[in-house]
């Protein structure tokens, strides 16, 4: 399988699978596109039909957006535990899982996941209050009936859906909540999140419109 991202500093969506299918040691090639704003990212359409990252090859196929790619992946690695095996615990799991995928638009478009940005706060609106209260809430909730360290005590593909905003969280200075503490220090403890933000620091691309500063 090979596996298509964008910059690591950046790219959110591609995190959310390279960390999946490194922490459950499933093999992949990488391989990296910086981001082609410049050009409306006119060459991604080479290997990827909705011309965004990640997309994943498989076997002459292209499987692309992200919760596509895992489901892809837990079906064929069924024994990696990429969901958890009961099955309310899974639709829960899937429930959070698709909520991230489509939802917190307000605090995903104001605080771009951004790994070298220096922590330091910045205003927001009531949208992206709400969306980290939302976040608090079900990070509360999973943790205190797994009983953690991930959501639903092993990583799951919801954890990696979730991780970008263990980033967003801290580097925009958004929230101190015991859920939101007690997560992100599980997916830091992570080596594959170590190998991914050891890349996006060492990175020399810098994309505007992803960085945000204190007015």
């Amino acid at each position: 399988m090979k596996l298509y991202i964008g910059n690591k500093n950046y790219s959110s969506w591609s995190l959310r699978v390279w960390l999946a299918l490194r922490v459950k040691n499933i093999p992949f090639e990488e391989a990296l596109r910086p981001f082609d704003v410049e050009n409306d990212y006119a060459d991604f359409f080479e290997f990827s039909p909705s011309g965004k990252v990640p997309v994943l090859h498989s076997d002459g196929q292209a499987i692309w957006e992200s919760l596509s790619i895992l489901e892809f992946v837990a079906e064929k690695y069924p024994d990696r535990g990429l969901w958890p095996m009961d099955v309310k615990i899974r639709s829960k799991a899937r429930s959070i899982a698709h909520e991230m995928h489509g939802g917190f638009m307000s605090l995903r478009s104001a605080c771009p996941m951004n790994i070298r940005r220096r922590v330091e706060s910045i205003d927001v609106g009531a949208g992206v209050l709400k969306d980290v209260r939302r976040v608090e809430q079900i990070w509360e909730d999973c943790l205190t009936e797994s009983g953690g360290p991930f959501l639903f005590g092993d990583f799951s593909i919801a954890d990696s859906m979730y991780a970008p905003i263990v980033n967003r969280l801290e580097v925009y200075e958004l929230s101190q909540a015991d859920s939101v503490l007690k997560f992100s220090e599980a997916i830091k403890s992570l080596p594959a999140w170590d190998q991914w933000v050891e890349a996006a620091v060492a990175e020399e691309w810098v994309v505007d419109i992803d960085e945000v500063y204190r007015p």
